[in-house]
């Protein structure tokens, strides 16, 4: 076989790497494997059905062989041969950057062949050498940005970036993505289709554990940042806890992946405090002041037996940065696997140093940025919670809209979903009528009247509003609300109120 036809070749990602510099070294790649493997694809176009799915073009180390290894798939995929004759026509000298007899060399590498069972072997070592070639990238990268640092980062924010690299070549052995055709793009879409279709009304994300949420939404579905809103009292941090707990306890069942709960506000015990209030029905209160029964202490004792092995994850470092919430994402998705990511709350992550001179707003627009590119490359769903304005207070009608947002514009652009949680029974247990001076008793008595009506109607009632929905629609869920075990609950209903799901 004709080595010295091959004479021009790059780094993985076409990055200059300072190690190339370095004359008693050189680049990880085998050449010999690089060939070997082409010529038995030319040899036997089935060979392409045993190598290893995550192996791909971007692997071999010359562009030639990866412009080879393109065409002949192409050629395949469409019912052709891929063979020297064929691939000539398309492996023209304007492409391939090199003055040489394209369709000799073709014919070498086939000629060459000595067995094709060791194809796959070939296709492991060309992937092996391509991701050392990678981590040489990274590293020199690493070397670089430390020694003529960018003032603009900070040295946590590059551990981040050359974690979130390792993270990615790793996983989907990338090093930087770039353009993809439409033909690979449509592909995947129609994979998501057919796994839709076959799912036969199962939901496609995970399950929330309340069937309103679960149908309005399709469950909480991958790469999606969802966030949960609503003014103090309102039962944000108790819905979002349930839903993950739900969550946790469907993933033990089928893939026992983890649910990780940053906790900015509460601590990681009185988050426990909460969950086991919910779990066993006793009151929080109780719980908290230690006044409760034999009985209920037996009881607590058996549901923690019960739900301490769940794969739940909880994290209180206060002030958290994204880019440390990113790092720990990404080592318990390598380690332990994850589901879902849920952050209580948005308002109390700390900004980077380059937005903090800039105001809250661009502050707010970072982090809900950083969020939803980590749901994109961890390929989960991230449920951040935040806080609303004052403006709700003002308004006769309570009832939370997108503008209530606290630095509403980025928070609203950057998410998929975004859900208010509103209870009327608290408002109107604050409005409680008073008897004016000068009121007759019937006036009073009609107002009071009016008031406990309504109050009677809302007790133990929520609501969910899905204000935004990028991918659906939006609605209102009503829901039951247990405050003293601070809990939520699917509400049994016998009728549905246009727009209303139960």
């Amino acid at each position: 076989m004709n080595n010295n036809i091959v004479t021009t070749f790059s780094d993985p990602e076409n990055h200059k790497s300072e190690y190339l510099s370095k004359p008693d070294n050189k680049m990880p790649q085998n050449i010999e494997a690089e060939q070997s493997l082409i010529g038995s694809i030319l040899f036997d176009n089935k060979v392409l059905e045993d190598l290893p799915t995550n192996f791909v073009s971007r692997h071999f180390f010359d562009p030639l062989h990866a412009k080879i290894f393109e065409s002949c798939i192409t050629l395949i995929d469409n019912g052709r041969l891929a063979d020297p004759l064929m691939l000539k026509n398309y492996l023209t000298k304007d492409e391939l950057h090199r003055d040489i007899d394209i369709e000799k060399y073709l014919l070498d590498l086939r000629e060459g062949v000595v067995s094709l069972s060791k194809a796959k072997f070939y296709a492991d070592e060309i992937r092996n050498c391509f991701i050392r070639r990678s981590l040489i990238s990274i590293g020199d990268n690493l070397i670089n940005n430390s020694i003529n640092p960018n003032l603009d980062i900070t040295p946590d924010q590059e551990i981040s970036n050359t974690e979130e690299k390792l993270y990615n070549l790793a996983e989907k052995d990338l090093v930087n993505t770039g353009p993809v055709d439409f033909k690979t793009v449509l592909g995947r879409a129609t994979e998501l289709i057919n796994e839709a279709f076959n799912r036969k009304g199962k939901l496609s994300g995970i399950d929330t554990g309340f069937s309103g949420l679960n149908r309005q939404l399709g469950g909480l579905n991958k790469s999606d940042l969802l966030v949960l809103a609503g003014r103090p009292a309102m039962g944000k941090t108790a819905l979002a806890t349930n839903i993950g707990f739900n969550a946790a306890k469907n993933s033990k069942t089928d893939k026992n992946e983890t649910i990780l709960f940053f906790s900015l506000e509460m601590s990681a015990e009185q988050l426990a405090q909460r969950i086991l209030a919910e779990q066993s029905t006793i009151d929080s209160h109780k719980l908290r002041g230690g006044d409760i029964s034999q009985s209920e202490f037996s009881k607590l004792v058996s549901t923690q037996n019960e739900i301490f092995s769940l794969p739940f994850y909880i994290d209180d470092t206060p002030a958290i940065s994204v880019s440390q919430i990113a790092s720990r994402a990404r080592r318990l998705k390598r380690t332990n696997g994850l589901a879902l990511i849920i952050i209580d709350y948005i308002q109390l992550i700390q900004a980077s140093k380059k937005s903090e001179n800039q105001g809250r707003v661009q502050e707010v627009s970072s982090i809900t940025r950083g969020l939803k590119s980590l749901a994109k490359e961890l390929n989960v769903p991230i449920l951040a919670l935040s806080q609303l304005s004052r403006a709700v207070e003002l308004r006769e009608d309570k009832r939370p809209i997108l503008a209530d947002l606290r630095e509403s514009g980025s928070i609203e652009q950057d998410a998929d979903v975004v859900m208010f949680v509103y209870r009327e029974e608290y408002y109107l247990d604050k409005s409680e009528p008073m008897q004016k001076d000068n009121e007759n008793q019937e006036n009073f008595n009609d107002r009071f009247t009016k008031w406990q009506e309504k109050r009677n109607l809302a007790e133990g009632k929520a609501e969910v509003i899905i204000s935004k929905q990028r991918h659906g629609p939006t609605g209102v869920i009503q829901v039951q609300f247990e405050a003293k075990f601070t809990r939520f609950m699917d509400l049994a209903r016998e009728e549905t109120l246009p727009d209303q799901i139960y």
